[in-house]
């Protein structure tokens, strides 16, 4: 029997002589719209209240998750109007948290945030230049979510 979804994303596919096709291809690029550039409005482990204006919208479930998000912990949960759809987080995945204005990375199982790193500061030696690049640098990375603010 051929698979019925895709690998990786558990994409649901179209099978031969399938009636409603619609139903399975709308399914389908739900869960492309929510994949493609992803971004969630925030880690929560209890599902916000939401309304029509929100379909769409996407959220990490984080640890501990309670109620109709209990069994989806690291999940992302997409809004549909209605109900919500979860998608297996990936090893390797990257998702921007709209909330903290930070990437997050998928690694080893677990959700990383992005980590802190202070400007240099101190020394017996101290070059202005150097320094200069470094803050330049650290501050393009706190910028696109790299490190965090």
């Amino acid at each position: 029997m051929a698979n019925v979804e895709t690998g990786r994303h558990r994409l649901p596919l179209l099978a031969v002589a399938q009636a409603q096709k619609e139903i399975t291809h709308n399914e389908a690029l739900v869960i492309i719209d929510a994949l493609l550039h992803p971004a969630v409005e925030d880690v929560l482990v209890t599902a916000p209240v939401v309304s029509e204006i929100d379909i769409g919208k996407c959220w990490l479930i984080g640890a501990g998750a309670t109620g109709i998000w209990a069994t989806h912990e690291s999940d992302v949960a997409v809004y549909v109007g209605g109900g919500w759809r979860y998608i297996a987080s990936q090893e390797g995945m990257r998702i921007w948290n709209r909330a903290s204005a930070r990437q997050l990375l998928r690694i080893d199982g677990q959700w990383a945030d992005a980590p802190s790193v202070p400007n240099p500061a101190g020394g017996s030696v101290i070059d202005v230049e150097a320094r200069a690049a470094l803050a330049a640098i650290l501050q393009y990375f706190r910028l696109i979510g790299v490190l965090a603010a």
